[in-house]
């Protein structure tokens, strides 16, 4: 007992750690550096520099913290989704949801700008999250008919792939000034956040964050089965919209700001119970937010340094460190089933 509490500190703290290692970071990495101790003084208001603070304060803060924020958005909505179909590869970008709020994102992006209208960060997330939950619902269809669980994954892919392609369709149509904005936005990226995005996404996801921590002692009942958790008590269809608007809510915030980000919701909730050696939702939850976060400014960091001036799509970066999570995961799954 005492040391599994001692692990469960030890996480925390270098979560933490490496959250704000990451964050300092990306405050003065770019195209045009900063000096560690002059962002130092700025951020605390010892030196005056024009350029340096609407670098630091428009530009970079608002694009770190949209980093953590959405990112762990991700990683608790994976978790949630892993819970709830009780499979290890189940996510947001896999099952198709990423790709289902982005396709009605595209539409509303495409019909307002032709209209002259600039979308609203509220009205991006409005359909997001009706794509996002449009996608859930149909997967839920699928479950109904699919008993084997890797068919359900296979129809989730095929539903994203639908998707892509309606949205590929919606572009091929589109001015060119549009295709332009949608191609940006789709490649997934942090850039181009601002204070106001910023207040925005903290208030959808910190909800969200404080929705599934209210509910990880349900969460922890359903793990261990429908029967066990009706039998303590758990109101399962009341239980099971919760759980799904929950998580269309917190992909959906990620898909309207950031455009689809791949594997983040997969890897990071599977690498955080790898490092607390516990499943328990009261304790996962909060450490794959942390966990997501991290993730997500190490590769946001990496997408917009690595080849200085061009950047890379942040998706590009999260699928090279995401994807072999994926694929240890079914691995040691596989291992798991012949040893039994």
């Amino acid at each position: 007992m005492k040391k599994h509490i001692t692990r469960t500190i030890l996480c925390f703290a270098a979560l933490t750690v490496m959250a704000v290692i990451l964050f300092s970071i990306s405050l003065t990495s770019g195209s045009s550096s900063l000096r560690a101790i002059d962002a130092f003084r700025i951020l605390t208001g010892n030196q005056q520099n024009d350029a340096a603070q609407r670098i630091i304060f428009d530009i970079r803060m608002p694009r770190a913290l949209s980093a953590m924020l959405l990112g762990g958005a991700l990683s608790v909505s994976g978790f949630l989704l892993q819970s709830f179909f009780r499979n290890p590869i189940a996510g947001p970008f896999v099952l198709g949801i990423s790709s289902g709020a982005k396709l009605c994102v595209a539409w509303i992006m495409i019909a307002s700008l032709q209209h002259g209208f600039v979308l609203h960060s509220a009205a991006m997330i409005a359909a997001a999250f009706c794509g996002a939950l449009i996608c859930m619902l149909t997967i839920l269809l699928f479950a109904g008919k699919v008993q084997n669980m890797s068919q359900l994954i296979i129809s989730g892919v095929m539903i994203g792939y639908i998707c892509s392609a309606l949205t590929d369709f919606a572009v091929t149509f589109a001015d060119d000034a549009n295709i332009v904005n949608l191609h940006n936005w789709s490649r997934g990226s942090f850039a181009g956040a601002d204070w106001m995005d910023v207040r925005d996404m903290a208030v959808l996801v910190l909800a969200g964050l404080a929705g599934a921590i209210w509910m990880s002692k349900p969460i922890s009942a359903y793990q261990l089965g429908e029967t066990y958790a009706a039998n303590m008590g758990v109101r399962i269809r009341a239980f099971r919209l919760a759980l799904i608007l929950l998580s269309s809510l917190l992909s959906a915030c990620v898909t309207a700001f950031a455009g689809p980000v791949s594997f983040v919701g997969i890897a990071v909730p599977h690498l955080v119970k790898s490092m607390l050696r516990t499943a328990k939702p009261l304790l996962v939850i909060p450490a794959a937010f942390l966990g997501g976060g991290v993730f997500c400014m190490g590769c946001d960091l990496l997408a917009r340094t690595l080849f200085t001036p061009q950047e890379l799509s942040v998706s590009t970066v999260t699928a090279v460190f995401g994807a072999p999570v994926v694929i240890w995961v079914m691995l040691r799954r596989e291992r798991e089933r012949s040893a039994s």
